[in-house]
């Protein structure tokens, strides 16, 4: 029987279910998603020890970034390795369209996401007074969409990768120039004209955008409004396009 097309939410949660009993058992990629993002925060806090300031005007932009690139990682990863091993061409063999597999993917890393998000914020908040204009719960908002991003970035990202070192190698490509152009270490306007109308189209621009909106002011602006629309949409349109390049059969 072949893959159906019409997404199906029993079969989307079925997958979602698959996908978190298989990290259940690996607790190096949990504690990768979970307590890494958690524990670089708690570094960057004590290298900046003498001057919590600098911590407080950084710290939020990469509350959003480190969560980015752990789902990244881990998600590109376990997606390939699902190819790999013939898992994923058996899965598409049966009622399962790619929009199941996806949305699956997605809604599984998707509530490790929330996990990740709640406990990089509440350290970064309550534990390394990070000092934020805004509500605490406005930077959660914007963490899990960094995370979401990630998830959907990586599942994209492996359908063109043959190996686990490829999937890696992607990270230069696809992660460093968001992180170099969207302005956490100079701001973008200050940068080269071509170089900030490049960093205006990546979505790591509006994640660092929104964390810094949050950090300076104590209400909902129109810009924060923006900024997390842009990447809730990416990460949409990045989902869709992950589903429409999904390969049946392994290289």
């Amino acid at each position: 029987m072949t893959a159906t097309s019409a997404l199906s939410l029993p079969r989307t949660t079925a997958t979602a279910a698959r996908v978190l009993r298989q990290l259940r058992h690996d607790p190096r990629t949990i504690a990768l998603m979970i307590l890494v993002p958690c524990v670089m925060l708690f570094l960057l806090r004590y290298v900046f020890d003498g001057n919590a300031r600098t911590f407080d005007t950084i710290g939020a932009s990469l509350l959003g970034i480190f969560p980015l690139i752990t789902m990244f990682l881990v998600t590109s990863i376990a997606t390939l390795r699902e190819r790999t091993s013939g898992t994923l061409e058996r899965l598409l063999a049966m009622p399962l369209g790619k929009g199941d597999l996806i949305a699956g993917y997605a809604l599984a890393f998707g509530a490790v996401a929330v996990v990740q998000s709640a406990l990089a914020t509440g350290l970064a908040v309550w534990f390394l007074d990070l000092d934020v204009v805004g509500s605490p719960w406005l930077l959660l908002l914007v963490a899990l969409l960094d995370a979401l991003l990630g998830t959907a970035l990586g599942l994209f990202v492996s359908a063109f990768a043959a190996s686990e070192f490829q999937a890696v190698q992607f990270m230069p490509a696809v992660i460093f120039p968001q992180l170099l152009l969207c302005g956490l270490f100079t701001p973008r306007d200050a940068m080269h004209p071509v170089l900030e109308a490049v960093s205006d189209v990546l979505p790591m621009s509006y994640a660092v955008d929104g964390m810094n909106e949050v950090l300076h002011h104590a209400d909902l602006t129109a810009a924060f409004l923006r900024d997390i629309t842009i990447v809730a949409a990416v990460a949409l349109l990045v989902l869709t396009l992950g589903a429409a390049t999904l390969k049946r059969r392994s290289a």
